[in-house]
């Protein structure tokens, strides 16, 4: 597997617990929790966008060198 592709495997990995964190985030917002958990929850979203973010650049770099 290539660079490319590891890294569009954990950008995969990434975005699926970003989905888990967002389904969360909604139960909390429908009141099955506190706002001290949705803030932590949007906080977490923000780190996870940037990890998908890095890994896709990643990717891009290494298909861009492969090519």
């Amino acid at each position: 597997m290539s660079n490319a592709d590891d890294s569009l495997t954990r950008a995969e990995e990434l975005l699926a617990r970003v989905e888990a964190v967002r389904a969360e985030l909604e139960r909390v917002s429908e009141g099955e929790g506190s706002p001290e958990r949705a803030i932590e929850l949007l906080g977490e979203l923000s780190e996870l966008a940037k990890a998908v973010e890095e890994e896709l650049t990643r990717a891009q770099r290494a298909a861009e060198a492969d090519a």
